[in-house]
């Protein structure tokens, strides 16, 4: 009966989350979709572009998971005051480096792009995009503010209209400014990126009416609460939560270098790696809202001193994360042509992929676990030990991608099975510490 409460309460969360990510992440296909189809080298910009940005803009989300971890375990102790100071605080403080992030992309990231070796044909392109993009930065801070007080009040049903919204919106601006329709001139990845930007504004007014006028944000803070929110107190959470921050800059770090390393191979492999990963992204969004899920619940636990809950919910989500993680496998075996054809009209491409998303569905099995343990893991109070063990899988991805690609010659292949290797290496050192989280706690 424990598990079957445990699993109702983790997909209460997790199933919103999971719905707003699919819908956000079938958004980001079409746009793959539609650029591919328009032109090829497309897809290798778009890679050499988000890759950075998102690397950045997953640092801001991870900010404030120290304040998700220090929210739910008040949660769990009953302890209002702390909630309302945590809340308080991440709301009136959490917009600060969000905002620097948007005038360094808007006006100083051709260097960085420079240094991911992206060629003077496909530069022009990067530019375009990361400027009309960056303005969503002004809605970081905000948006992972916000997303906090939902999920540790256990209400995260608005995220699927939120995402609906964000989506719908932004595959019919695509559509129009990509291809130039409706008497607009056809201004390709420059339009994928404005449609992109409009539609994130118009979500973040809904969300925020949804967090003005909803009954059920037991965690939000009084207007007064965030007046006299302290920075120290958001430093506070914020020192917490750089760790998963830096740990999510570390893999962001090592894709980059991967990046890096197709881009050697030649200018079309980096949009091969853009495709497959967007495909896995559909499954990994799913484990990921599985995870926040864990981390909510099992943050509680641990204010609560609950170790039946803390261990329950994480051997539910895993198993969830394992189905997840099997269809996947059964269908990149078994149509594996049809889905490469949405992206890409090239048959070269179409019959050289299929190996790399069978690759990439076997590796959500080790990455699934990474994710559930690392949620366990910090839902204990220690993000520390994620960051050390994501450090030392960004060092390991990196060095063997290098030695598949430049002393085997596998080509692009060698980068796939270099991520493959990292994940189940970096799987079996996680779920020993957890191990023994749960024996230290059971004494």
């Amino acid at each position: 009966m424990n598990y079957k409460e445990y699993l109702r309460r983790l997909l209460a969360i997790a199933v919103p989350i999971m719905l707003s990510n699919l819908i956000s992440q079938l958004q980001m296909l079409i746009d793959r979709i539609f650029l591919g189809r328009a032109n090829n080298l497309y897809m290798s910009a778009l890679s050499n572009t988000t890759s950075p940005m998102w690397t950045t803009i997953s640092f801001c989300f991870s900010l404030a998971a120290g304040a998700s971890i220090l929210i739910s375990q008040s949660v769990g102790a009953d302890d209002r005051e702390n909630i309302e100071e945590y809340a308080g605080a991440l709301i009136k403080y959490n917009n600060i480096v969000p905002v620097m992030l948007f005038f360094f992309w808007l006006f100083f990231s051709d260097p960085v792009f420079r240094f991911m070796g992206v060629s003077d044909n496909l530069m022009p392109m990067c530019l375009s995009y990361a400027r009309f993009y960056s303005p969503v930065f002004l809605l970081m801070g905000l948006g992972s503010s916000l997303n906090v007080i939902l999920q540790t009040s256990n209400y995260t049903k608005p995220m699927v209209v939120y995402g609906a919204i964000r989506a719908g919106l932004n595959m019919i601006l695509d559509y129009i400014l990509i291809y130039g329709k409706l008497g607009l001139p056809a201004l390709g990845i420059k339009g994928a990126a404005i449609g992109t930007t409009i539609a994130e504004f118009v979500g973040a007014i809904f969300i925020a009416y949804i967090y003005f006028t909803s009954k059920k944000l037991t965690t939000k803070p009084s207007f007064r609460g965030v007046k006299l929110a302290r920075l120290s107190t958001y430093l506070r959470t914020a020192k917490l939560g750089v760790n998963t921050a830096l740990e999510d800059f570390a893999w962001n770090i090592g894709n980059l270098c991967l990046i890096r390393i197709l881009n050697t191979i030649n200018e079309f492999a980096a949009g091969i790696y853009s495709i497959v990963f967007g495909v896995e992204v559909l499954a990994v969004v799913i484990v990921g809202a599985i995870g926040s899920g864990t981390m909510t619940l099992s943050s509680e636990a641990t204010g609560k001193k609950d170790l039946a809950q803390y261990k329950g919910v994480c051997i539910c989500a895993y198993g969830l994360c394992l189905i997840v993680a099997v269809i996947m496998i059964i269908l990149d075996v078994t149509i594996p042509e049809q889905i490469m054809a949405l992206f890409t009209k090239d048959a070269s491409i179409i019959a050289t992929c299929s190996i790399y998303l069978l690759i990439s569905g076997i590796n959500i099995i080790s990455k699934s676990a990474n994710i559930i343990i690392g949620n366990g893991i910090r839902g204990s109070g220690d993000t520390k030990w994620m960051l050390y063990t994501q450090m030392f899988g960004t060092i390991c991805i990196v060095g063997v991608a290098a030695f598949f690609v430049y002393v085997c010659k596998f080509g692009i292949i060698g980068v796939f099975l270099a991520v493959l290797v990292d994940e189940a290496v970096r799987a079996v050192i996680n779920l020993c510490k957890y191990l023994r989280i749960v024996k230290m706690w059971e004494k």
